[in-house]
């Protein structure tokens, strides 16, 4: 079918973004408003039964192509907190590679305005971009920037690769799991009011069309990465119907491979195993509150939330940044930070462009300088400040 064509193309080029190491990873209110949000993503589901071949010829999660140093514009956002100093170590290991790039930096951290149209339109234009992190205090009632970038632009899909590092300490070995979050939709909908005094509805939003959509993008990733088993996370005992949609979609498309195993796993058990036996993974289909929590479990088992690196995937453009978003305001400003998990989010962005030379050899030179134990964040047993570390990947270079 044309859709399922379509995503398998989608999964083949994810699977390019972060390849390397041996690995086949992925790139990879309430009130009247509320109402609106709910009568589209209704009229969303809906249209996905009777026209979903016809809407699939729309989806293209990858636009981008281009020749070997052709330059090129990304949009930069370096967010808050570590934000500044884990991008300016990916502009300097950019610069000294060489990397036909240039980037149109953009700060700002005024919630109540939502995303800047200077910011709306560089990405609009450039249909890339990498981004720090950017903090959500727990009482703000503004809507999170992240939240923003993935709903305005359609981000569907949240990849991040987990895996054990050669040379890193971690709590346990062995690990190498992809983890694909739907980035859209679930208790993110921000869908919440007051129905009477000191009673607060929050509506958790699960459509056909989107779990439809993430759990083929899933499917088309291990078959392109030749994964062996898909594992679909959910509460489907107790929330029968969102969850249950969700998981019933997973099974619809699992249906289509047979080749690879399927298996539906309580999120609950999930994080329990994934703890305790993380190897039993290899590719995970997450609706998108339990994708947030199991991908911060995974990076702190394969040694810590600065490692890894994740991408954003839409329609029509993608956002790279560090897999587990931690903002690290307490060691902010202090030279201390890992860099390593938004310098390899640069390398995704790199093999999404198709700067394959330049990615290999940033890859490249991160691993070593990991490998050889050259210098280290403290983070992960090292005494090195980011400056030191950066200066170590840019000699390991070639």
């Amino acid at each position: 079918m044309q859709s399922s064509r379509l995503l398998q193309a989608a999964a083949r080029r994810a699977g390019a973004a972060i390849r390397g190491l041996g690995h086949d990873v992925a790139a990879a209110g309430g009130g009247p408003s509320g109402g609106r949000a709910l009568n589209s993503l209704a009229a969303s589901s809906a249209n996905w039964s009777s026209n979903a071949a016809a809407a699939a010829v729309q989806l293209n999660p990858f636009p981008l192509g281009g020749t070997l140093n052709q330059m090129r514009t990304a949009t930069l956002l370096p967010g808050e907190g570590i934000g500044e100093e884990v991008n300016g170590a990916l502009v300097e290991v950019f610069e000294a590679a060489d990397v036909p790039l240039e980037f149109e930096t953009f700060r700002f951290s005024n919630y109540e305005e939502g995303l800047p149209q200077e910011v709306i339109n560089s990405f609009k234009k450039n249909l890339v971009a990498m981004k720090g992190p950017f903090t959500t205090p727990v009482k703000s009632k503004y809507t999170s920037i992240n939240i923003l970038l993935r709903r305005d632009f359609d981000l569907f899909a949240n990849i991040v690769h987990a895996y054990s590092i050669p040379g890193v300490q971690s709590r346990l070995g062995g690990v190498d799991v992809v983890m694909i979050r739907e980035n859209t939709e679930g208790e993110y909908s921000g869908m919440e009011h007051e129905a009477v005094p000191g009673v607060v509805e929050s509506l958790k939003i699960i459509t056909e069309a989107r779990s439809m959509r993430i759990a083929q993008y899933a499917f088309a990733y291990a078959a392109a990465n030749n994964r062996k088993k898909v594992t679909a996370v959910h509460k489907a005992n107790i929330m029968k119907s969102g969850d249950g949609l969700f998981l019933d979609c997973c099974k619809r498309v699992a249906a289509e491979y047979p080749y690879i195993e399927f298996e539906g796993m309580i999120v609950d058990n999930t994080c329990m195993q994934m703890v305790s036996r993380p190897q039993q993974f290899d590719v995970m289909i997450l609706p998108n509150l339990y994708g947030n929590i199991v991908t911060n479990i995974a990076a702190g088992i394969c040694g810590g939330p600065g490692l890894f690196p994740g991408a954003n995937i839409g329609e029509n453009g993608a956002v790279f940044e560090q897999g587990a978003r931690h903002s690290g305001l307490d060691i902010a400003g202090k030279n201390k930070a890992n860099p390593t998990g938004q310098i390899l989010g640069g390398v995704m962005m790199l093999r999404y462009l198709q700067l394959t030379k330049h990615a290999d050899a940033i890859e490249n030179a991160v691993m070593r300088v990991l490998e050889g134990n050259k210098a280290r964040t403290p983070d992960v047993g090292g005494s090195a400040t980011t400056t030191d570390y950066t200066k170590a990947i840019i000699s390991h270079l070639e």
